[in-house]
């Protein structure tokens, strides 16, 4: 597949592209090739060999074994048994496909293993859901496709492929594009809709490097990276490289010493592993001309390649993730409109199941354990003890000493549905900005693929979610919490935005509505992270006015914020700080210089702690 640009290096700011605005899929979780399968008639024919790279083949070790119960170092209980016996087998069978991912304990408790079992929460609402893994969402998509054929055919009810499947809302809109390319010619009523969300990944997807890169962004310039290529942990690399205005190369077979370059691996694991296996390639250096031998010095990856790096070699820690980009990684669940429209209640039943089950997870350690242990078993790789202490991020210590931090997932509530999709008070659709800030990313580096991709009101059904707000139980969200005298102490990412103010004014000019738009967007992904807004002028007048006019402007931006989305930006997680003049990074003397001083600095980061 080649780049949307010829150029070696690929700089995500040029030609007006925000890549703070990124993301396409991940691995187990990648669905890049989604893009591929339009009206157009770009995909198909396409070369299996592509595929495989863009998306990552089933699992290999599923077992129908039920895991032998085991207790965890100083946790007190063990992990109940699995019955795999249906619970309401004479109800219309509905089949959910999804990747092993832990943002999906909700799901995995509420239907209790690989069908709804007796006692469960899928049971009780009327729905015999039937859990299969598949991590490859080419198929995912052929399972759709399949099914929306025979409901055409006049099955109401069809026997074989997918009701719902489940991926990255991140990647939504290059999944989305290709899917209802082929679903809309059935007709506008047979399309897919997003509906729902059973989780996030909440710290397990990483881009991983050497300390100094975490401690000095600018050190990452010159690093080789390996991971599964166009997918999600890939942007999340990709949004950290742009907002840290570091180029990146997207020539696998060239080394440009002022980027950060990429060896594409197989899957996460193939990421890992060649890490530690200490990998090295021939690259053709973009200076010189000349090959030079380059070895892995990052990942990107997800749990469990986070623990092999940690546990096989060490040496990396976590620069970032969906810890810092709470926002970018929520699980959607996917239907088909005609189905669901027809099966209005069953629907709705799925749907306050997963809800009911998140909350018991929030509130019972039981209720994980018990999450832990069908998971195991539905998903047919590691144990019960696996999946339930990865659930939670871990701080552990390295092979070689370091301090990293492994795994972190959440589970969705109907309050988390509601902040998720902007139905809440205060609220912003977050999954609107996801999408279309990931979806841009794919259009603007790969436009001979995605040309263009389907707006979110088109993808996105919340009558589902309305349905049942209206006899659910009221629980309170997962949002991020900010102490008022928190401070950056490791920054994520520092970024210059092209804020344009009235002349002498705190006043926002009317040409920068859009920049605006698009660095909500970009905080409300990075959800996780505190905020500076660091204001600057120029040196034309008196330097006390222009303190107090560098400070009103920064202080006009985070009012703003806070007005467009009060529950992405609360109380305390938005500072101000003046610099007046006397920081610029141009000459005064001239015009241009002068407007290169006056500008709005955005520091996104944690405590370190």
């Amino acid at each position: 597949m080649q780049t949307a640009r010829s150029d070696p290096t690929f700089t995500p700011h040029q030609e007006g592209v925000t890549v703070s605005r990124f993301k396409l899929t991940r691995a187990a979780k990648g669905f890049i090739a989604a893009v591929i399968v339009g009206t157009t008639g770009l995909c198909v024919g396409l070369n299996p060999g592509l595929l495989g790279k863009l998306a990552p083949k089933a699992s290999t070790s599923q077992t129908s074994n039920v895991p032998s119960v085991a207790s965890l170092p100083g946790e007190g209980g063990g992990f109940p048994a699995v019955d795999g016996a249906p619970g309401c087998a004479e109800l219309p069978e509905v089949r959910f496909y999804h990747w092993a991912w832990n943002a999906q304990m909700g799901l995995m408790h509420a239907t209790g293993g690989k069908q709804a079992t007796k006692g469960s929460a899928m049971c009780a609402h009327g729905v015999n859901l039937k859990l299969v893994r598949e991590d490859n969402t080419d198929q995912m998509q052929n399972l759709m496709v399949g099914f929306g054929e025979r409901l055409k055919k006049g099955e109401s009810n069809p026997k074989e492929g997918a009701h719902f499947v489940a991926i990255m809302g991140d990647g939504s809109a290059v999944f989305m594009k290709g899917l209802n390319d082929k679903l809309g010619k059935l007709g506008p009523d047979y399309e897919a809709v997003v509906i729902g969300s059973a989780g996030y990944s909440r710290g397990e997807d990483k881009f991983m490097g050497p300390p100094a890169w975490r401690d000095n962004p600018q050190k990452a310039r010159g690093g080789l990276v390996a991971g599964v290529l166009r997918d999600g942990d890939w942007n999340i690399a990709m949004k950290w490289l742009a907002d840290n205005k570091i180029p990146n190369n997207p020539d696998e077979s060239k080394y440009d010493p002022d980027a950060l370059n990429w060896v594409n691996a197989s899957d996460y694991v193939d990421a890992g592993q060649k890490y530690v296996s200490g990998f090295c390639t021939d690259l053709v250096n973009v200076r010189s001309g000349k090959k030079e031998k380059r070895c892995v010095d990052g990942v990107v990856t997800w749990t469990p390649g986070d623990v092999t790096v940690a546990e096989n070699k060490g040496g990396l820690v976590s620069i970032v993730s969906t810890k810092e980009y709470r926002s970018q990684m929520p699980n959607v669940i996917i239907g088909n409109k005609k189905w669901m429209s027809e099966h209005r209640t069953l629907v709705v039943g799925m749907l306050s199941a997963i809800f009911e089950s998140g909350d018991a997870i929030k509130q019972d350690d039981a209720a994980l354990r018990r999450a832990a242990a069908v998971s195991a078993v539905v998903y047919g790789e590691k144990d019960a003890a696996y999946w339930y202490k990865y659930f939670t991020v871990q701080k552990e210590r390295d092979k070689k000493g370091l301090e990293v931090e492994l795994g972190g997932s959440s589970v969705n509530n109907l309050a988390d549905n509601e902040q998720l999709f902007g139905l809440a008070p205060g609220s912003t659709n977050a999954f609107a900005a996801t999408y279309t800030v990931f979806g841009n990313v794919v259009k603007s580096q790969y436009p001979e693929l995605l040309s263009t991709y389907y707006p979110v009101d088109r993808v996105l059904d919340v009558s589902y979610v309305k349905d049942a707000a209206k006899t659910a139980a009221r629980t309170s969200p997962d949002l991020a919490k900010f102490g008022g005298d928190q401070k950056v102490k490791q920054v994520v990412s520092s970024r210059s935005w092209d804020i344009q103010f009235q002349t002498g004014s705190a006043a926002f000019d009317k040409a920068t509505a859009a920049e605006l738009d698009q660095l909500t967007s970009d905080l409300v992904i990075a959800s996780g992270t505190l905020v500076e807004i660091h204001g600057h002028t120029d040196a034309l007048g008196n330097a006390d006015a222009n303190m107090r006019l560098s400070e009103e402007r920064a202080f006009a931006v985070k009012k703003y914020l806070e007005a467009r989305a009060p529950s992405s930006f609360p109380e305390g997680r938005v500072k101000v700080v003046a610099h007046g003049q006397t920081e610029p990074v141009s000459s005064n003397a001239t015009a241009e210089g002068r407007a290169k001083n006056r500008r709005v600095v955005i520091v996104t980061g944690t405590t370190g702690s």
